[in-house]
């Protein structure tokens, strides 16, 4: 049986819960600046996560560790700036939460002071259990991430689908259940296998967010420019292209360029 979709004004920590307990299928896509934020904000989705992905699409690192906290910060307040609806992620980077829980809060904090942000998200399972509970008892939302974290890109070595081993996905469900049970109120899995990510998502009441892990979880996350087309270059199973705007920018920068040079631009209504 159908459930009608609830209409939500702001969406919250607790607006995912409802959604999965109504089946309403959670998007999320990751924003970096003002502009884009405000035109995914409009178009309706539901949570956005300003990713550490940053790193790597806004600055051109080959991996997400360079970003620093400060830098995720100043992204976080230009999205903020710009939302009406959805819910605000925010990635704690690489550096800021692993090795102290004192300094996980104090990381958490910054970007909740600081950014105007709602909720942080941060990578791993037991190893990172005291630094969550922590933020959590400071009465700051968290989202974890578990399945291939690219913050620990040079432990795995390579960017392969995790937990295919039963061991490891045997992990994998003993740290969700232990990141439910001390109070996440959500979690991403990425690129681990469908049936295992489906399994992890019925034996979970908080919602679970997927990337590369099928069709079976509660809702799907892209990273932005991924899915338009821009980051043309990037071709993985789990990417669903919606435009080529590579080719479409290319082209109108190139028209400019003939335009300018022709001196056909500007033309007279073009002009005071």
């Amino acid at each position: 049986m159908s459930v009608a979709k609830k209409q939500y004004k702001r969406v919250t920590v607790k607006s995912l819960v409802e959604m999965k307990a109504n089946r309403e299928k959670i998007s999320m896509l990751t924003a970096y600046d003002y502009t884009m934020a405000k035109i995914l904000d409009s178009a309706g989705i539901d949570v956005l996560l300003v990713g550490d992905s940053a790193s790597n699409v806004m600055a051109g690192h080959e991996t997400t560790l360079p970003i620093t906290l400060d830098q995720m910060i100043y992204h976080a307040s230009s999205v903020v700036r710009a939302i009406e609806r959805c819910l605000v992620v925010v990635d704690l980077p690489f550096g800021s939460y692993q090795s102290d829980p004192k300094e996980a809060l104090r990381s958490a904090i910054r970007i909740m002071k600081e950014s105007g942000g709602h909720s942080i998200k941060l990578e791993g399972g037991k190893e990172v259990k005291e630094s969550i509970k922590r933020i959590l008892n400071a009465g700051i939302p968290v989202m974890g991430h578990l399945g291939l974290t690219p913050q620990s890109i040079y432990k795995f070595g390579t960017y392969t689908v995790r937990a295919k081993e039963e061991e490891e996905a045997e992990k994998l469900m003993d740290d969700a259940l232990m990141l439910e049970r001390i109070g996440c109120f959500a979690l991403v899995l990425e690129k681990v296998p469908a049936k295992l990510a489906k399994k992890v998502a019925d034996a979970l009441t908080i919602p679970v967010i997927g990337i590369g892990a099928g069709n079976g979880v509660d809702g799907q996350v892209l990273v932005t420019h991924d899915m338009i087309g821009m980051t043309h270059e990037f071709n993985p199973r789990f990417l669903r292209r919606y435009l080529d705007l590579f080719n479409e920018m290319t082209g109108a920068f190139e028209s400019y360029i003939t335009d300018v040079k022709s001196g056909d631009f500007p033309n007279e209504k073009e002009q005071y």
